[in-house]
């Protein structure tokens, strides 16, 4: 009686597919983020060089509209 009772309730859980896409979404959501960190790592050097390039050209510069050189034609 018991034995019935646990292949019963081994078939059904065999049968049971609801946890596979949780699984799935937590796979391919983990894949994103890993490429994500990849890409960022790859790109991260040039970035931070070109905001340190944007960084000394904005310091050099006087503020205000003032000393804005008019645009020629």
């Amino acid at each position: 009686m018991m034995t019935l009772k646990l292949r019963k309730l081994f078939k059904s859980f065999r049968a049971d597919e609801s946890g596979a896409v949780t699984v799935d979404w937590v796979v391919l959501t983990a894949a994103i983020v890993g490429l994500g960190m990849v890409v960022m790592k790859t790109v991260g050097g040039g970035i931070e060089g070109l905001g340190q390039d944007i960084v000394t050209n904005l310091e050099g510069r006087a503020a205000g509209y003032e000393n804005q050189t008019a645009a020629q034609p």
